[in-house]
């Protein structure tokens, strides 16, 4: 795949358009592992790490591999090497960058002036390569503030989002978000409303705004501050994709703060990539009897979270470097997720479509598939899987 990215004359030409002007193999190949992998694929990013991405890429498709690097798990190793294999495609690679350069992306890759060094603390984790809209800039400008929280927020905590966000960003902090409806929609507001600068991470590209009632917010961000993903443009936002998108904003910031959170809400998992990382996490506390605070009072009570109520308290976050325990993800298991997401409950899918739009081994879905189904959640009809009502 590599020699025929070399040899496309429009993959260049959509290379130097996204900001590579002489691009090298080992660029090409940190796109095209882009494509091949899910965001924070663990195995990928060992093997890159250690062989460098262009001879990882020779590596995971050359036919016949079945071992690899010494600190590579075997049986992690084989079944990634399968899922890799099944999106390996050098067209969906030059559709990804071309796709990039029709929105006016810009490629920034780590080593670069623009990379942000606090994401290399995610380790194998860490993004391959970031997609931005806007100033790029921005991603190393400092300080850098996480406000997060509920999509279904009160009016309660869109006032404090949007004051706490407002007031730090009128003195120049970077506020982070998701660019999601709540929370996140009103700290990227105020930010904008001052003139400040502001950072969405999008779980899926940059040329697919989401929600899609946020196209204008989104629009205004990119002309102000900066839209951002890891996963190639074209790539649609799923459940998975959220949850490994929230790694990314709280290893770029140097504080997080959950402003409004139910008990199993998404943002406990930004907050528990926070403390995982060691950077200072703060939540606001709001009324016992409100479900939509529950998270935040349990982040206060379970997982040592500093307690903020003004600007000037999260502005101490980052000056006193308080963290926290990680409090617990999703009691379901992620792979299921990602092979939820690929299904649907009107149109059957065949396993191996399933595999290819998952990103995980064909084997894998074939054990996933048969637990779904005894559990109800999935059926096998004439043309493929499709889930059920249940």
């Amino acid at each position: 795949m590599i020699d025929a990215l070399e040899q496309d004359a429009a993959v260049r030409c959509a290379m130097t358009a996204v900001g590579r002007e002489a691009p090298s193999t080992e660029e090409l190949a940190r796109v095209a592992w882009s494509v091949i992998t899910e965001p924070g694929d663990g195995v990928a990013g060992v093997l890159i790490a250690e062989l460098g991405a262009l001879e990882a890429l020779r590596f995971a498709l050359r036919p016949g591999t079945n071992r690899g690097a010494p600190s590579a798990d075997r049986r992690a190793l084989v079944e990634g090497l399968r899922r890799w294999r099944a999106r390996a495609d050098a067209v969906a690679v030059r559709q990804a960058v071309e796709g990039a350069q029709h929105v006016g992306a810009r490629l920034v890759l780590p080593g670069d002036a623009a990379w942000p060094a606090e994401l290399d603390d995610l380790g194998p984790h860490r993004p391959l390569l970031l997609w931005v809209r806007g100033d790029a800039g921005l991603l190393r400008a400092e300080p850098r503030a996480a406000i997060v929280g509920a999509r279904a927020a009160s009016a309660y905590g869109e006032v404090l989002a949007a004051e706490f966000a407002g007031d730090l960003a009128a003195d120049g902090v970077v506020i982070v978000s998701g660019g999601a409806y709540g929370i996140d929609g009103a700290a990227h507001r105020a930010a904008l409303g001052v003139g400040g600068p502001t950072i969405a991470f999008l779980a899926g590209g940059v040329d697919r705004a989401y929600p899609q009632g946020h196209q204008q917010l989104l629009r205004r961000v990119v002309d102000s501050g900066a839209v951002v993903s890891e996963v190639p443009c074209g790539t649609a936002p799923t459940k998975w994709r959220f949850l490994a998108r929230n790694r990314l904003i709280a290893g770029i910031s140097h504080a997080t703060v959950v402003v409004e959170a139910g008990w199993r809400s998404g943002s406990l998992n930004t907050a528990g990539h926070a403390a995982a990382l060691g950077r200072p996490l703060g939540a606001v506390p709001g009324p016992v009897t409100s479900a939509a605070s529950a998270g935040c009072h349990r982040l206060l009570r379970e997982y040592d979270a500093r307690c903020v109520t003004t600007a000037a308290e999260i502005r101490e976050l980052w000056a006193g470097g308080v963290g926290g325990a990680t409090p617990p993800g999703p009691a379901a298991d992620p792979d299921q997720q990602r092979l939820l997401d690929a299904m649907s409950r009107r149109t059957p899918v065949p396993a191996t479509e399933l595999a290819r739009r998952s990103g995980l081994d064909p084997e894998r879905v074939g054990s996933l598939l048969g637990v779904l189904e005894l559990d109800g959640i999935v059926r096998r009809v004439e043309r493929g899987w499709r889930k059920t009502d249940a």
